[in-house]
């Protein structure tokens, strides 16, 4: 699958204390090599197949976090890495966080840690890769039976 083969990821940081975001610009770096699934970090959200989110959500950041989603293609994963995206972390009680990323989008791998480990990070984008290839037959056959049905429509109108 092509998908598979070569995603493209855009990370996005909500609001966090850039230790998540260190780490997933490691995991980025030749000692790791995430770039040998044929990962590659875009900065166009039209043409990223993963959202990498790190830090939790503020309602200022919701907006950015929520516009960056709609703006990505079908099909979509979203991976949250660290404990501030998965749950608010230790900020969850303070007066201007939401909590984690799943309060405004739909989450699909959570990457525990505080900062989570560039290994984790690869194993979650691993993970959505798995998820992303499995949507991507979903849509392929979702889109087939939809063409499907509009040919039959237009039989339909064609012969009344």
């Amino acid at each position: 699958m092509f998908l598979r083969k070569s995603p493209w990821i855009i990370h996005y940081d909500a609001t966090s204390c850039n230790g998540c975001d260190i780490e997933v610009v490691a995991s980025l770096t030749p000692l790791y090599d995430l770039e040998r699934f044929g990962i590659i970090n875009m900065g166009n959200p039209k043409h990223a197949d993963i959202f990498v989110v790190t830090g939790s959500v503020n309602p200022s950041s919701s907006a950015v976090v929520r516009n960056i989603y709609d703006q990505m293609p079908n099909p979509k994963v979203v991976v949250a890495v660290g404990i501030c995206a998965t749950s608010g972390g230790i900020f969850r009680e303070c007066y201007n966080v939401l909590g984690g990323i799943d309060k405004v989008i739909p989450v699909d791998v959570y990457v525990p840690g505080c900062a989570a480990r560039p290994e984790s990070i690869i194993d979650g984008i691993v993970k959505a890769l798995d998820i992303l290839e499995q949507r991507s037959r979903e849509f392929k056959k979702l889109r087939v039976e939809s063409q499907r049905q509009e040919k039959k429509l237009r039989r339909y109108r064609l012969n009344d």
